[in-house]
């Protein structure tokens, strides 16, 4: 493990020092968003922002997740990190405490897909989604709840969060999807373990689980998005557009559209504000899928 403690009693000691933020619903509330230089990532951290939050945003795209940033002002900042790296994950988590003071906030939302069958998909893809998908959710949770920790040694009353952001295919299987599907089911299991270890420190640990984000570049990027991906791969049956892959997934929903980031943000509010909750894997799927 790699030594945090300069930075978990640089936390510890400015627990009593911080000075109210800009108002909003998370003033003052110091966050990570991982995967953050665009889609849900890159709307999460807006919206945090917005609501008086200071914000680290973290992605290995420098120029793009930077931009971001800097657009957002001064209780943003940029830090590049690449999730399956660990010294870089600790790297991110000392530089937010240096940066703003501590961590309230962990949003574990870097990810990756790669679609296909059992004979077309490789053991690489596999393993390359298993790394950011689950792996690193493990890695985040480490470096960040040590920081959290010694805030709440500071201060008992003190309360954290770190939320995953699962996927509707962390609920049910996803057909040709099986790597993704089976890193977010394996997500939500190191959700609810992690609820139960540090419970004692004041930490929630909870997943939200979004729908499909049909406009964000995961799905409509022309070259690899899902909807090509899935086009390609014959995941949908007697599609040949992509057009006719977009209309067929429109229609599972109750609700007619996609999931936003600003959809996936008020869950993110509803974790944090509610502080009788933690293990949960909350759907934010338009009715999609619903709780068994």
């Amino acid at each position: 493990m790699i030594d945090m403690t300069r930075w978990e009693q640089m936390a510890h000691d400015n627990m009593g020092k911080r000075k109210p933020g800009a108002p909003g619903r998370l003033s003052g509330r110091i966050s990570i968003v991982t995967g953050s230089a665009q889609g849900f990532g890159k709307g999460i951290a807006e919206e945090l922002h917005r609501e008086g939050a200071h914000v680290v945003l973290a992605d290995l795209n420098e120029p793009l997740a930077k931009t971001v940033a800097e657009s957002l002002g001064e209780r943003a900042a940029f830090v590049r990190v690449d999730v399956t790296d660990e010294r870089s994950v600790s790297d991110m988590v000392a530089f937010t405490v240096e940066r703003f003071g501590g961590l309230d906030l962990l949003v574990s939302n870097a990810g990756v897909l790669r679609a296909g069958s059992l004979d077309q998909l490789e053991k690489k893809d596999f393993e390359f989604v298993t790394s950011v998908n689950y792996t690193a959710f493990f890695t985040c949770t480490r470096y960040a709840s040590r920081i959290m920790r010694a805030q709440r040694k500071a201060n008992p009353t003190w309360m954290g969060d770190i939320i995953e952001i699962n996927s509707k295919s962390g609920l049910e299987g996803s057909n040709k999807n099986f790597a993704y599907a089976g890193s977010k089911f394996g997500g939500i299991g190191l959700v609810q373990s992690f609820a139960m270890e540090l419970a004692e420190y004041g930490i929630k640990v909870n997943a939200i689980c979004p729908g499909n984000y049909y406009d964000g570049p995961l799905w409509s990027d022309p070259e690899k998005g899902l909807f090509v991906q899935y086009l390609r791969t014959g995941k949908v049956p007697g599609a040949k557009t992509v057009e006719d892959v977009r209309a067929s997934y429109l229609a599972k929903t109750l609700i007619p559209r996609g999931c936003t980031p600003l959809d996936v943000a008020r869950a993110v509010f509803y974790c944090v504000e509610q502080t009788y909750e933690t293990g949960q894997a909350i759907p934010v799927t338009g009715g999609q899928v619903m709780l068994k």
